[in-house]
């Protein structure tokens, strides 16, 4: 197997070291990853300024973009062949929710299926300073291997996310849907020694919704949560509805 990883949270984070080093149980592991912190930057590409790639060392390149630019640059511009798998992360704090759709780590793997590439998004459902990076690579190892051996339905990718406890403490895999959550969004307005207005985005936590079958519901009881998403994002069941209006 020819593996990439990727993720969001910058190529010296201890998420993706972890998921690297696990992965090589399963082939040859490329890294082509952000230089820096990259959180919430979604599906954005960068097409204003020219992008840079450094080698850190043999098999793990930085690129001074976004997660898509990477995983864009590594299958297009790097990997001497196309994967066989992209896995993003391990990102240190949860995607769950409504939350994903802001996530540079989903989004890496959505621009591997827009490619036609099987790929996973794994995610330690804390933000606190965590020692189980290590314990949850090893269970993102054993999610690819059934991915690899069984393949994924047409137009799929999984967005998986693991209980910050250690191993023998997490429940069994449930394959979930997407949660909602509530939010009231607060933004803090503030002004600089110099006078200056600045503001501070996302200082609310919001309330997550605990609705059985949900990937909140999953990850609040120590079962790791197995999403999986598509690209389709239309409304099918309002195309009837908004038929009989007088377009």
């Amino acid at each position: 197997m020819n593996i990439m990883v990727t993720n969001d949270d910058g190529i010296h984070a201890a998420g993706i070291r972890a998921l690297a080093e696990a992965m090589a149980e399963l082939g040859t592991v490329t890294v082509v990853a952000p230089d820096r912190e990259r959180s919430a930057v979604g599906h954005s590409l960068t097409l204003h300024s020219p992008l840079r790639i450094f080698e850190l060392h043999a098999g793990w390149y930085a690129v001074d973009g976004t997660p898509t630019d990477c995983v864009n640059m590594g299958i297009h511009n790097m990997l001497p062949i196309k994967p066989d798998l992209v896995v993003s992360g391990i990102n240190h704090g949860a995607n769950l929710g409504d939350d994903i759709t802001y996530s540079g780590t989903v989004a890496a793997a959505m621009e591997a299926n827009l490619m036609g590439i099987p790929a996973i998004a794994f995610s330690l459902a804390t933000y606190e300073p965590s020692n189980n990076f290590t314990d949850a690579a090893q269970i993102a190892v054993q999610i690819a291997r059934q991915v690899i051996t069984n393949g994924l339905p047409s137009d799929t990718f999984l967005n998986v996310n693991i209980p910050d406890y250690p191993g023998d403490r997490i429940l069994a895999p449930l394959i979930t849907r997407q949660g909602k959550r509530s939010f009231i969004g607060k933004i803090v307005d503030k002004t600089d020694p110099r006078g200056r207005k600045y503001f501070w985005v996302g200082s609310e936590e919001p309330h997550r919704n605990d609705e059985p079958g949900s990937d909140f519901h999953a990850i609040n009881r120590r079962h790791i949560s197995i999403t999986p998403l598509h690209l389709d994002l239309t409304n099918h069941k309002s195309i009837p509805i908004l038929s009989e209006w007088a377009f």
